[in-house]
Parts: structure tokens; sequence; C-alpha cells
């Protein structure tokens, strides 16, 4: 497992255009590396992460915020794209691009203190790239009411709502997340990969067209070394002793 820290305390961690880009190189050097079965993604200090450091786009011309957003969505699909799991460790706040940042990754365990929200409406910079994940996370109706009013949702709303899998007390949360991040990687890694990218290549699809792809992707995984590994051990009733990805 690889962990992330996002380690700029002093600013909330704040996704400040350089962090924006060393993340991604991560990310790239995370996808090639084969003996790496999870991410994990966590804020030192006080907060998760404060979204986009304002203090670089005062007065900034429009070149300048374009390269700034179009950055940040290319993380946000380098987490998507990464073959695996990458999981966020949320506690204190997760606003604007860090709640961006939440929703983006495959999972998230939230601290019984974390809050979310969208508030960029409030300052006049309506969350617009936070909305294409949030919305994708807890639906039109649940995001609209973040992104229009601004206001924080506690923990509990958002397992709620679907924009984190679980809240535990902050004492537990690191341990949780390792709990959590365990039980997934005693998977081949192959596999995951498949069924991640699988996942959100079919989401949006229609109806027959997912199923078409599903197939595909399944009947592929079917034959791969590991899926028969797997299968000859359950019928043995044996570990499987996974290859994992090449």
């Amino acid at each position: 497992m690889r962990t992330l820290v996002l380690n700029r305390p002093e600013r909330r961690n704040s996704l400040s255009l350089t962090l924006l880009r060393e993340l991604i190189s991560t990310l790239a050097e995370t996808a090639a590396d084969t003996s790496v079965h999870a991410v994990v993604v966590r804020g030192e200090g006080p907060a998760f992460c404060a979204g986009h450091d304002l203090s670089e786009m005062t007065g900034c011309s429009l070149s300048t915020a374009r390269e700034l957003f179009d950055t940040c969505s290319e993380l946000m699909m380098a987490i998507h794209l990464l073959p695996q799991p990458v999981i966020a460790q949320v506690h204190g706040i997760a606003t604007a691009a860090g709640c961006q940042l939440v929703a983006a990754c495959d999972l998230a365990v939230a601290s019984d203190d974390a809050r979310f929200g969208t508030p960029g409406v409030r300052i006049g910079l309506f969350c617009s790239t936070p909305m294409v994940e949030v919305s994708r996370a807890v639906g039109r109706k649940r995001a609209l009411e973040m992104l229009l009013t601004g206001e924080l949702i506690d923990a509990q709303t958002a397992a709620d709502w679907g924009l984190v899998n679980r809240v535990v007390p902050r004492e537990r949360l690191a341990q949780e997340t390792l709990e959590l991040a365990a039980r997934i990687t005693s998977a081949s890694s192959h596999t995951l990969a498949i069924g991640k990218i699988a996942f959100y290549e079919q989401l949006d699809r229609a109806l027959p067209d997912a199923y078409e792809h599903a197939s595909a992707v399944m009947a592929a995984n079917t034959v791969a070394p590991d899926a028969r590994e797997g299968i000859d051990a359950f019928l043995s009733k044996r570990e499987p002793h996974w290859r994992g990805r090449a």
C-alpha cells in the first residue's frame, strides 16, 4: 500500500498548482508500480483539504485560471484511471476541491469530526469542477443543495448521502482505513485493476451498452491467470496464490 500525504497544514492542505502536479506525477509512478496494491490519501494537520489555494487565484489571468482547473481535473481523472483502488482518509474539513477529491476517490473513510462542503458560491466562485465529482457521488438534488447553499454537511450526513463509505471515531480513523485497504488488497491486484477500470467505463453507458462492455471484460477476466488460479483454489478448498499485475 502507498500513502499520499497532503502536507501543507498551515494552508489546510489547499491544492496549489505545485501540489496538484506533484500528486499527478506520484500517481503516474504508482500506476506503473505493480508492488502497490492500494493507495490511501490523507491530510496532515487539522484538515483533510480546504480546496484550491485562493492566494494563487487573486488577480490571476483567464489562462492561469484555466491551467489551474485543467490541472485539477487531470488529477481527478488520474485517480479514476489508476489501476489501484484509492481510499480517502478524511478528518477535519474537506471543502470545494477537497470535497471533490474525496468524491473522486474510489472509497472514503471519515472521522466523526469531518465536515464536507462546496462553499464557493459564498465567495462568488461557484464550485463547478467539484460539482462534477460530487454530483456523481450524491445525486442531483443533494449535490445542488450543497452547491447552491454552500453549507457544510457533517460526516454522518456524508455517509447517508454516499459521499463517504463509513464514519469512525477520530482515534480509529487511520486503523479503520488500513483495515479496509487490507481487505481489498487480499484480492488479486490484476483483478482489482480490471474491476475498477470497468466500473467507471460502464457507469454512464446506456444499459445494453454497459452489459455488452461488462460481458467482454468479464470474459477476458475469466481466462486470465489469476481468475483461473482463484477458481481452481476455490474448488480445491485452498488459498489462492495470485500472480497479480505483470
